[in-house]
């Protein structure tokens, strides 16, 4: 399956993110065939701290797929050979160098002797009302909300870097999701396909996130709390 090419056409899709240490691998099995029938694209694997046995983790969930599992890392401890992809997320929000390109470096001889698809992905933090994981574990700031310059220059930069994906992250378990204005200023910005994710706690701002331009929605908590949900969400695609 090509990965690249799947992420990257124009429909709108929903991917399914798991967090290994949060979801027993029990419940990770329920959630990816509810999430198949639901219709969901894919799932990402990862979180900000990662202590479960990954490839075993994977390996379980691949064998009960028929969705792509894509890793979706936190630090380079959070490679897995397993997965069928990942996003190699580089934080251009952030000036801390170890997310920029320290980490990657460290991975990239490790994936290159891999079968592993690699996205190369824009990840910019937006400020969403609180401290976030990923903010503190990156040591970085997210871009203020309410400088949506900043933002569409910083997503601009991206895609001139030769990434092929911008992803808005308001981070996990945010108060607020991504604004609408600013993910529709960043769509009428790049040309590159738009991720949102963070935040996003109902079908209705779900809606909201597609109607702005998002090519691909990621939803993490709202569906760990709530696995009933999954189903809300995904009637959106219908």
């Amino acid at each position: 399956m090509d990965l690249i090419k799947l992420f990257s056409d124009k429909k709108k899709k929903l991917a399914l993110l798991i967090d290994p240490d949060r979801t027993p691998v029990v419940s990770a099995v329920k959630l990816i065939s509810e999430a198949y029938k639901n219709n969901f694209s894919f799932i990402l694997i990862g979180g900000s701290l990662v202590s479960e046995k990954l490839d075993e983790y994977i390996s379980v969930l691949k064998n009960k797929s028929k969705l792509p599992i894509v890793l979706f890392p936190g630090s380079v401890y959070q490679v897995s050979l397993k997965a069928d992809g990942m996003l190699f997320l580089s934080l251009i929000s952030g000036r801390n160098p170890d997310y920029l390109i320290g980490q990657h470096v460290i991975a990239a001889p490790i994936i290159n002797k891999s079968k592993l698809q690699v996205i190369p992905t824009g990840y910019i933090l937006i400020e969403s009302g609180s401290v976030t994981a990923v903010e503190y574990m990156s040591n970085t700031k997210p871009i203020p909300a309410t400088k949506p310059d900043i933002i569409c220059a910083t997503a601009l930069a991206g895609e001139m870097l030769g990434l092929k994906m911008i992803y808005l992250e308001a981070g996990s378990g945010a108060n607020k999701k991504v604004h609408s204005e600013i993910i529709k200023q960043v769509r009428n910005t790049i040309t590159v396909p738009l991720i949102v994710g963070g935040g996003i706690h109902s079908p209705a701002e779900l809606k909201e996130v597609f109607k702005a331009g998002a090519n691909i929605a990621v939803i993490g908590t709202a569906i760990e709390k709530k696995p009933e949900l999954l189903k809300e969400f995904g009637k959106i695609l219908t």
